[in-house]
């Protein structure tokens, strides 16, 4: 599955062929740029195919079976100089992949002094072409968008200083997440938390929207997987859990062992259905394994969300899909709600009972016994942790009144201060427009109760994953 979802990028320049004989070198000169081109999206780790310079309709139409043959996932397009946009459309028709148009300039501007004292018109025409990549980019949208095409263009320099590569990173990235999303195999295990209306969802639209692939599964699978791990499995793991965690000296050997055997059962279900991601959860019945189970699982998938399987609880599957978002933008994705508000420190407080993302927690995860776990049957262990200090996007996969789904997301910091010590997730947020308007500005948008929280400002990339999805994107702040 990783060969399956590395990012398979096409590159190609386009130009005019009726230029090569008519002005020296300026062929050469648009493939020197193009090369460039090819060079650093090369260095953003992608699998890449360069297509060269297409200059004519007979070298579109053979690029375009070539990148279906390829199989490539997005196209970069450089627009060296002007070119004929049926050029460009045939690769477009075939390949049925997104397309970004690369307007990148040679300089930041003409030297116009040197222009000016070339030795002839011809001369000057071939360098002033050689700026001219901006010209056809019109027409490429105006055929795009009648075409019912999206449109999408990055333009600034050709020099990596140039913050326009920042943008070619997010797409990359933005489109790598649509991949990974593309071939998730997301396991729901359990049933529904009776009565959260907010978290039931339409598993199709989920998966005709992200694509992949939902393995409905029964916690007595879990559960019967788990009686076949012996004792020193176990005991090895649970020496594991100590690496992992800080286990605090309240936590029994009897409840660390429990949880071993569950964490090592969760590995062997999640490589038994190839799992990239899990939402779970079981009501129970006290005193029946089941209930064992059930009771011992936050540490396993606490450890799992780490290894990039994120886990949500609640069988909340929609937060399953935004943490394997968050997961697959390098940004973490833990799972989160919010639950009250310090208007002292204008911060909202959020967290939940687990599982947490240990590896963006703010120093080493603490693990505490719990005699009840509030509003779900029985006790065990549960994890304790801060996300790190600084800035973190908030992303809700929402699903609308007409059933199309949405990412709702906001950007803000978490910030250092007091933190409940209840053996739950627990961190402080607090976000631009401050705490009252953007849980009044949340709300608005209808998203469920709980959300994934990553770390970084990712704001920019959800904005292009959802255009490369063909679903609305929301910025509350």
């Amino acid at each position: 599955m990783a060969n399956e979802q590395q990012l398979s990028v096409g590159i190609l320049g386009i130009g005019l062929h009726t230029y090569w004989e008519q002005f020296n070198d300026l062929k050469g000169q648009l493939e020197t740029y193009l090369d460039l081109v090819v060079q650093r999206i090369e260095s953003m780790a992608v699998s890449s195919s360069n297509f060269g310079l297409v200059d004519s309709v007979d070298r579109a139409f053979e690029v375009g079976r070539l990148c279906r043959s390829k199989e490539v996932d997005l196209i970069f397009v450089h627009t060296t100089t002007y070119a004929l946009s049926s050029t460009l459309l045939p690769i477009i028709q075939r390949a049925k992949v997104p397309v970004i148009i690369l307007n990148l300039s040679p300089a930041d501007a003409i030297d116009y002094k040197t222009f000016n004292k070339l030795p002839d018109r011809r001369a000057m025409t071939g360098e002033w072409l050689r700026f001219c990549g901006a010209c056809p980019v019109p027409e490429i949208g105006n055929v795009m968008k009648r075409l019912g095409i999206p449109f999408f263009e990055v333009t600034g320099l050709l020099d990596q200083q140039d913050s326009c590569w920042e943008e070619v990173a997010d797409w990359i990235s933005a489109a790598q997440t649509v991949k990974t999303m593309a071939n998730n195999r997301l396991g729901a295990i359990g049933t529904y938390y009776s009565g959260m209306l907010d978290i039931y969802t339409d598993l199709t639209k989920q998966i005709g929207t992200f694509g992949g692939h939902v393995e409905i599964l029964e916690i007595d699978e879990l559960t019967a997987i788990r009686k076949t791990i012996s004792q020193e499995q176990a005991y090895l793991r649970m020496n594991e859990l100590y690496q992992d965690f800080d286990i605090r000296p309240d936590c029994s050997e009897e409840e660390l062992l429990r949880a071993a055997y569950t964490s090592l059962a969760l590995d062997q279900l999640v490589e038994t259905y190839q799992l990239g991601s899990i939402a779970y959860y079981h009501k129970g019945v006290p005193g029946t394994d089941n209930e064992d189970t059930i009771t011992s699982i936050i540490l396993g998938t606490s450890l799992l969300t780490a290894r990039n399987i994120p886990v949500a609880g609640e069988y909340e599957i929609k937060n399953a899909q935004a943490m394997k978002i968050m997961d697959s933008l390098g940004a973490g994705g833990s799972f989160t709600e919010y639950y009250a508000m310090d208007y002292q420190d204008d911060v909202v407080l959020m967290g939940h009972d687990g599982p947490g993302h240990i590896q963006i927690a703010n120093g080493k995860t603490k693990v505490r016994p719990l005699d009840v776990y509030h509003g779900k049957v029985g006790k065990g262990l549960a994890v304790e942790m801060q996300v790190k200090i600084g800035p973190v996007t908030l992303l809700s996969v929402v699903e609308s009144i007409d059933g199309s789904l949405i990412l709702v997301f906001a950007e803000g910091e978490s910030v250092a201060g007091p933190i409940l010590k209840i053996g739950n997730t627990n961190s402080r947020y607090r976000f631009p427009i401050g705490a009252r308007n953007f849980v009044k500005q949340w709300n608005q948008n209808g998203p469920a109760h709980h959300c994934a929280v990553g770390l970084g400002h990712q704001g920019s990339k959800i904005e292009k994953l959802a255009m490369l999805l063909g679903i609305r994107a929301v910025k509350v702040c």
